[in-house]
């Protein structure tokens, strides 16, 4: 068969799933290639992340489309097992270096903004590490919440033992760094490829978030390793988180609070406030109340 893929999104981020799919079709003797215009295919796979990204007219035909992702607000969709448990095909992107998977899927966590819970359910472990590192040395992990688990205490422990270089992107949970030091002693062993990440949302979580600080700290980890994003919904609520963060020298990255179910946007003042915080440059010499935007 003859097997086109089109990444909605574009291409400045490996697509899990049709790294995946194309893998596994591969190995069943199928041609697997990026979707051409005016070509024909027998499936033709599309994945969207996100809701922001836009389709453009794409004249491909095909026998059979099969299109899934949240960027479609499709939340049932899945990969089979035997798909979902391939080893990505990392030659779809010969300019990244680093493996892509997930230890654990789900969260524990109900987060309103959060599709997680309602797409992947509570957690549990997915895979080892050793089912998608291949011969990698840098692991870019999107696991939601990899401390809440046991398996993926004990993955980290493995990542520690071989000395891979990781960043889970989607953060860690601070709450769970503030309740065990030995956690934080964990991650400090970690060898890390930017930050520890972590999130910062709401003023309810002041006093976990401080004492995950603390305690990475005390394990040795240094306050511009830990970085932390930030919900903003209320301007001023995070504006004070976001100068919290500076005064113990850890890294906000502002993120303006968008309805995804309301599809509504982020107002003026929520985007010049993630505008300044974002621009490293411009948050280290001008405050907020000075810049225009």
């Amino acid at each position: 068969m003859k097997i086109g893929l089109l990444a909605v999104d574009g291409h400045n981020f490996p697509n899990l799933a049709l790294m995946k799919l194309s893998s596994w079709h591969k190995a069943q003797g199928d041609t697997v290639k990026w979707a051409q215009e005016f070509e024909h295919y027998d499936v033709l796979y599309k994945s969207k992340v996100f809701t922001f990204s836009t389709e453009r007219t794409f004249f491909v035909s095909a026998d059979q489309i099969v299109k899934g992702g949240t960027g479609y607000r499709d939340y049932d969709t899945t990969l089979s097992v035997e798909v979902e448990h391939s080893c990505p095909d990392y030659s779809l992107y010969p300019a990244y270096r680093a493996a892509y998977g997930f230890l654990t899927r789900g969260c524990p966590n109900r987060c309103p903004w959060c599709v997680v819970p309602r797409k992947e359910g509570v957690i549990r472990p997915h895979a080892e590490l050793s089912e998608f590192i291949a011969d990698r040395k840098h692991a870019i992990l999107m696991d939601n919440n990899v401390l809440a688990s046991d398996f993926g205490l004990l993955q980290i422990e493995e990542i520690v033992r071989r000395g891979i270089r990781v960043d889970f992107n989607q953060g860690l949970d601070a709450r769970i760094i503030a309740q065990n030091p030995d956690i934080a002693r964990l991650l400090s062993r970690v060898k890390w490829m930017n930050f520890i990440r972590m999130a910062y949302d709401h003023a309810a979580n002041e006093e976990p978030v401080m004492r995950a600080i603390e305690n990475l700290k005390a394990a040795g980890v240094k306050p511009y390793r830990m970085f932390f994003y930030v919900l903003i919904k209320d301007v001023e609520d995070a504006l004070r988180r976001i100068e919290q963060l500076r005064s113990v020298g850890a890294q906000p990255f502002a993120q303006p609070y968008r309805d995804f179910e309301l599809n509504t946007r982020s107002t003026k003042e929520q985007r010049r406030l993630a505008r300044w915080c974002n621009h490293k440059a411009i948050f280290n010499s001008v405050k907020f109340e000075d810049y225009s935007g």
